[in-house]
């Protein structure tokens, strides 16, 4: 069986924040690949805005380096769980896998789910331990946790003989040595590593074609284009080729444009061949994991098996008294047809209609992969409101079942005790405690998912901001009864529409803690605040004071109240209780009741009391 020496393709996988992307930087400036005078900045693979901002790849990302005479495609992959869809498509496309590894963290959650879903391929993997230079770095520890994982996971013998490389991506170094001092500014290393044992891909370009889709994007253009590996034969703009379609049909086009992947750029070619990753364009309706083949022998390759959604949450078009003051995009239609476009490249994304009128049920596989859909339509100038996050239940083997979640906590040891309260109140149970040094614990629970929506805050407050909380999904089990987890407090609501004043603000405060200054906005139903205690409680936001000629004026000047809880769009979310909603416009994020009449709301809350009382 001949094979393509040329080539290898390989997929980059860590946990979050473990140096990955920087590492594919440092591979694109020392390999032979980009010009002498180009000049790339940091994390030049995260192009996306909200990646950039956030230091995490949502997206992954295809560059190729050429080192000697071969040809290295590398794509970058999401370390976050949330974006497993996109970790899943890509360990298709590739032959072998980098694993990255921080020296000091060691294996985290994350490490856990990416490596999982690149042993089920049966991939040949390089474990990189990366910042080997760190303060307090233990890259022979680091490596045995390695090792134990990859036993946990069921890797075959082939794949438990895994080649380590030490490197400092930042600095642009690495050698076969765990000593940081013997590091070379250089990657020669890595590149020698994968040369020699990621193997090339099966040279069968004379057979018929098939070409897998992987991922989906989208040119002004040429229109929509599909990313993926030519697994068999060749393929030549010009070509009348058919896609094999989910449902089973066939449609029939002609290939417009090939493009390859070098550095940074995409690359025009004439023709592809089997093993390499490409991106086509001249299909106007294809989607993920659908294949491209000969029209005269069309043959479909397995479809991509993707985790199903855990997480569903309703968006809705903005009805508040304030809609369409700040986005241009309000409308039910366009924020239907911008969330169907989302589903042309998100696999892990689900839409449905619901009965109500301008609202749309939107599952996905967590609170970060909604979270980061909801910022991009702010963004685009979108309005809409947003419902609580709740999981998704599934029946298996006749049992109602809900998702649950591997968590793992780092946090000062000091901090332990409220921990294990905490979680044990959400239901979770304590797998492993495990003593760090230096002070630090890491503690291991399983948990129900619906007990860590809104928990983050919290524990950011309960361990001074000093705890590492990282979840991933574990698996199905029973359905926990009679409990309820959710916010223990009340809401401070507006009964009025206008300006808040200093005034009011001052009198609302000793209630609780507020979300909004003096001069802000707020209307009949706006949650303005949050209640010490568990009751929601009808405030005046806009009183202002009464004048009289006796006031002295030195005193206005002098009032202030505390700094409010400037709340972020992850936690406004993570507030919310089944009978409020969020309203996010590109300019503000604001927590309302669904009944914003506070009549109407108190009558309902009756009615609501006593039909459980019965």
């Amino acid at each position: 069986m001949t094979t393509r020496d040329d080539i290898r393709n390989i997929a980059i996988i860590a946990h979050v924040d473990h140096g990955k992307t920087t590492l594919v930087n440092e591979m694109l400036k020392q390999s032979d690949t980009l010009a002498e005078h180009m000049q790339i900045g940091d994390r030049a693979l995260d192009s996306n805005a909200i990646e950039k901002e956030r230091g995490i790849t949502i997206l992954s990302k295809n560059t190729a380096v050429k080192y000697g005479d071969t040809t290295i495609n590398i794509v970058d992959t999401p370390g976050h769980a949330d974006f497993g869809g996109e970790v899943e498509r890509i360990m298709k496309m590739v032959d072998g896998v980098l694993l990255v590894v921080d020296a000091f963290e060691g294996t985290m959650p994350q490490t856990r789910f990416v490596l999982k879903k690149a042993l089920e391929q049966h991939l040949t993997p390089v474990v990189v331990i990366n910042k080997i230079d760190r303060p307090g770095a233990r890259p022979e520890e680091v490596v045995d946790e390695v090792l134990s994982l990859f036993i946990e996971l069921g890797a075959d013998d082939d794949q438990l003989e895994f080649p380590i490389v030490y490197t400092s991506a930042v600095n642009g170094t690495s050698s076969y040595d765990s000593d940081p001092a013997k590091q070379e500014h250089t990657m020669v290393p890595l590149f020698d590593t994968i040369v020699k044992t990621i193997p090339a891909p099966i040279d069968n370009s004379d057979e018929p074609l098939q070409f897998q889709v992987a991922m989906l994007d989208y040119n002004d253009y040429v229109g929509r284009i599909g990313i993926g590996r030519v697994f068999r034969g060749t393929i030549s703009v010009g070509d009348q080729v058919s896609v094999l379609k989910l449902d089973g049909s066939k449609k029939n086009f002609r290939v417009t444009k090939i493009f390859g992947f070098f550095g940074l750029k995409r690359v025009e070619v004439q023709t592809a061949k089997a093993g390499d990753l490409i991106a086509v364009s001249g299909m106007d309706d294809i989607y993920v994991g659908e294949t491209v083949a000969a029209a005269d022998t069309p043959e479909a390759l397995p479809i991509l098996r993707i985790d199903p959604p855990t997480l569903q949450m309703m968006f809705m078009q903005n009805d508040s008294p304030f809609a369409g003051r700040e986005g241009d995009k309000v409308t039910a239609r366009k924020l239907e047809d911008r969330l169907k476009a989302q589903l042309q490249t998100d696999v892990s994304l689900r839409v449905e209609d619901t009965d109500q009128a301008g609202a749309w049920m939107v599952s996905g596989r967590g609170e970060l992969h909604l979270s980061i859909l909801i910022e991009e339509m702010r963004r685009e100038g979108f309005e809409l409101q947003l419902g609580r996050p709740e999981v998704i239940y599934r029946e298996i083997d006749g049992q109602l079942c809900e998702p649950f979640e591997e968590v793992q906590i780092d946090t000062p040891e000091q901090y332990t005790g409220s921990i294990i309260d905490a979680m044990s109140q959400r239901k979770a149970e304590m797998k492993d405690m495990q003593n760090e040094g230096n002070g630090q614990t890491r503690l291991i629970f399983l948990a129900p998912s619906r007990g860590l929506i809104g928990y983050s805050t919290e524990f950011l407050s309960s361990t001074g901001g000093y705890g590492i909380m990282n979840h991933t999904f574990e698996k199905y089990l029973p359905v926990i009864r009679n409990w309820q987890p959710g916010r223990n407090t009340g809401a401070l609501v507006s009964i009025n529409t206008g300006a808040a004043t200093l005034y009011s603000l001052q009198s609302i405060e000793d209630r609780g803690t507020l979300f909004i200054n003096a001069g802000v906005e707020v209307y009949e139903g706006m949650i303005v605040g949050e209640n010490n205690r568990e009751n929601d409680i009808a405030v005046n936001a806009t009183k202002g004071k009464n004048l009289t000629n006796t006031r002295a004026s030195g005193k206005d000047h002098a009032a202030a109240i505390k700094t409010p809880r400037d709340l972020t769009l992850e936690e406004s979310l993570e507030f919310l209780n089944e009978d409020e909603l969020c309203e996010v416009t590109p300019k503000s994020v604001r927590l309302r009741k669904k009944i914003l009449n506070t009549n109407e709301r108190g009558k309902f809350d009756k009615r609501k009391k006593m039909s459980t009382n019965d």
